[in-house]
């Protein structure tokens, strides 16, 4: 899930035309959302690709004890500054990743840029996986390029990969993030799935659901939430809903993956 404080920083994707989600999302707010779905704990999502969003998310998790984990942002362009920002990030005991806004970077090679390989090459020696935000459709081809080059990373692809949900290209999509998967380092996460063309419903999803496990196992693939994202849906509860009803499906140990367990072994989640 996310916070983010416009007293902060700007955020700047985010604006009056997004309606109710222009607003400070708090910690104290989560924790409702959470304990209405029966949840007592979730990671926090850098909503910035900035320094101060990433010390801001650290800051709750301080003096916020269900806050389990903070992916944060370092300038991967800048191997040094990245160094810098890791060993900064590094005292805290809830960081556990790193996440680039990479569909709001107007550099569309930016996975290829050397200097973001090395960076990325540097987290993977600290056991530290990175978040592919939106991939497609720009970046999914590239993420494969990427895992092959280096192995040793683990990458999240955040949203299954943003899955065209109702259109044409779908199925490049679907043959984008399979040649992803290949790769075992590679996990993905159900969240974000919500858009203006397709309902999230159980059976609107199912065949997303499906491809998911098919091509992740249940192993390799996380719950996502997103909230605040969620919150003109109805909120973090609808989204578990449908989720945990699809899971019910499968066996207990697959459910629990899915629910928690694979964020808890990738993330290195302790209580």
């Amino acid at each position: 899930m996310h916070l983010w404080d416009l007293t902060v920083s700007e955020y700047g994707w985010l604006g009056p035309e997004h309606g109710a989600l222009y607003a400070s999302w708090t910690a104290e707010q989560a924790q409702v959302e959470l304990a209405t779905a029966g949840m007592d704990g979730a990671v926090l999502v850098q909503a910035e690709d900035s320094l101060v969003d990433t010390a801001y998310l650290l800051e709750v998790a301080m003096s916020h004890p269900w806050v389990r984990g903070v992916v944060g942002w370092v300038p991967l362009e800048d191997v040094r500054r990245s160094i810098d920002a890791l060993e900064r990030w590094g005292e805290h005991r809830a960081f556990c990743g790193v996440r680039h806004l990479i569909n709001d970077d107007p550099r569309a090679d930016f996975l290829d840029l050397p200097q973001v390989r090395e960076s990325l090459s540097i987290l993977a020696t600290r056991g530290l996986p990175f978040d592919l935000h939106d991939p497609w459709p720009r970046h999914l081809d590239q993420a494969e390029r990427l895992v092959r080059a280096l192995p040793e990373l683990t990458l999240v692809v955040d949203h299954l990969g943003t899955p065209p949900r109702g259109r044409d290209d779908f199925a490049d999509w679907r043959r984008s993030l399979s040649r992803v998967a290949e790769h075992p380092g590679t996990v993905a996460k159900f969240s974000g799935l919500r858009t203006e063309t397709a309902p999230y419903l159980i059976d609107a999803l199912r065949d997303v659901w499906q491809i998911a496990l098919d091509l992740f196992g249940p192993d390799r693939l996380m719950y996502g939430g997103d909230w605040p994202i969620t919150e003109p849906h109805g909120g973090y509860q609808p989204t578990w809903q449908v989720i945990s009803e699809l899971a019910a499906e499968l066996s207990p140990p697959e459910r629990a993956s899915i629910l928690g367990g694979t964020a808890a072994r990738i993330y290195h989640l302790t209580d």
